[in-house]
């Protein structure tokens, strides 16, 4: 894998999140409602670029994620419950798809023992919101149940995927008790829900590039020996 090259398709994503960060810490609307939406393709664009078999089940079910990310990026920007409960779907889909993509492209390894901790995740979090959730108590538990088996499958992928499912995870967590729980405060909650989300894509993006040259390589190797 040319790391340069890697880094050279990534550094756009990395220079919009910046802006992006900076400018929700600034309160500068305008700039993050430009630049939200811009988020997830220029990921795509420079994950595409870098991984090295566009037209691999690894790029293809990489690709739905991230299409179905930006989709909830976008509706979740909108005004009214029932565009959250519209991106809370196509989020809940896009994890689906990382959960197909870990198991069938990215998995390196056992699932770990770890994965438990994801499961109190899950219990303590369904606990906490339950008072405050009513008619959306069985979705939310729904989309935590997906949510943390991505995180729980992603223990068995690399060091990259497995840190950022964990933020994807601390991401939701933290919209979670920011949008149900009347009693949640945190100081620049929005700006550390989308640093950590922005991370975590990021992260698996790259963790995926990286399985994906070293099974090419060994796939390689294989058919030349």
């Amino acid at each position: 894998m040319n790391k340069a090259r890697v880094a050279t398709v990534f550094a756009p994503y990395v220079l919009i999140s910046v802006v992006y960060l900076v400018a929700q810490y600034l309160g500068d609307d305008a700039v993050t409602d430009f630049a939200k939406p811009l988020l997830m393709p220029v990921l795509l664009v420079g994950f595409l670029f870098a991984v090295p078999r566009v037209r691999s089940e690894l790029a293809i079910l990489a690709t739905l994620a991230l299409v179905l990310s930006w989709l909830g990026d976008v509706t979740l920007g909108s005004v009214g419950e029932i565009w959250f409960l519209v991106g809370l779907g196509f989020f809940l889909l896009a994890h689906v798809a990382y959960v197909v993509l870990f198991l069938r492209a990215l998995r390196t390894g056992p699932l770990s023992r770890w994965a438990l901790v994801y499961v109190v995740w899950w219990l303590g979090l369904v606990i906490v919101l339950w008072p405050h959730l009513g008619n959306l108590l069985i979705p939310v538990a729904i989309y935590g149940l997906v949510l943390g088996a991505m995180g729980a499958i992603g223990l068995s992928c690399n060091r990259w995927i497995a840190f950022g499912g964990a933020l994807f995870v601390i991401s939701d967590s933290l919209l979670g008790l920011n949008r149900f729980h009347p009693d949640f405060e945190l100081w620049q909650v929005h700006t550390l829900i989308m640093l950590t989300y922005i991370a975590a894509q990021g992260l698996i993006a790259y963790g995926a590039v990286r399985t994906a040259y070293t099974f090419d390589t060994d796939r390689t190797r294989s058919t030349t020996s």
